[in-house]
């Protein structure tokens, strides 16, 4: 789940020490990438937070701008998702994902289709805070056709939890599925999208099931 780090908190943690590490790894020719390493690879989300705010309350700097005009590449990107709190990168990727020439979807769908309801609305809100823009209005300018209905579906935060599943509309689902695709000469997008962004993940765990029995074939959606 996104609010959960897997990182346990470091024993004897001092982040006004560890602040002083990072400023000295990045001061001067080159840069001390082990110390870094060394330091945010072994604290905990909470910590790193607060080596964030010491960082700025000793030297005047945020820590991330600083870490990224010293890095770069894979090794950047790495470290700035080790320093966000987890709905700030989320904001993040889905910003990258969505500027310049084409669009990662795959990083889309990997955050607004497995994000809970609550999370998705902190999303909304920090993607608001950061850019002064609203995720659905760049969601709405940069992605087309059924992708874009899908993820502004998705994007809305909606989708019914603590839902018990229900095993005969699981089936009702499925069959609506296999009429809308495999039985039925180019395939209404429509159907797709209403179940799939409105069910509990739970529940379309059981309709992908019943799907598999009726289709003898794994869902792909379209």
């Amino acid at each position: 789940m996104a609010t959960e780090g897997t990182l346990k908190p470091a024993k004897n943690f001092n982040a006004e020490n560890d602040a002083i590490i990072l400023r000295k790894a990045m001061k001067g020719f080159g840069t001390d990438e082990k110390a870094i390493i060394d330091v945010l690879a072994f604290r905990s989300g909470e910590q790193r937070q607060q080596i964030r705010t010491m960082f700025k309350t000793m030297f005047g700097k945020d820590l991330i701008k600083e870490l990224k005009s010293e890095l770069g590449g894979k090794f950047e990107d790495c470290v700035v998702a080790l320093m966000m709190p987890w709905d700030e990168f989320d904001a993040y990727e889905l910003k990258r994902a969505m500027k310049g020439v084409g669009t990662d979807e795959d990083a889309m769908i990997e955050i607004l289709c497995s994000r809970t309801n609550k999370q998705i609305q902190e999303i909304i809100a920090t993607y608001k805070r950061l850019y002064s823009k609203k995720l659905e209005d760049d969601i709405i300018s940069d992605t087309s056709g059924h992708f874009k209905r899908l993820m502004v579906s998705m994007a809305s935060g909606g989708r019914m939890e603590n839902q018990t599943v229900d095993p005969t509309k699981a089936q009702q689902d499925a069959q609506r599925l296999l009429q809308a695709g495999e039985k039925k000469l180019g395939t209404d997008e429509s159907t797709f999208n209403a179940i799939m962004a409105s069910q509990s993940y739970e529940q379309l765990r059981a309709v992908f099931d019943a799907y598999h029995k009726m289709a003898a074939k794994t869902l792909k959606v379209p």
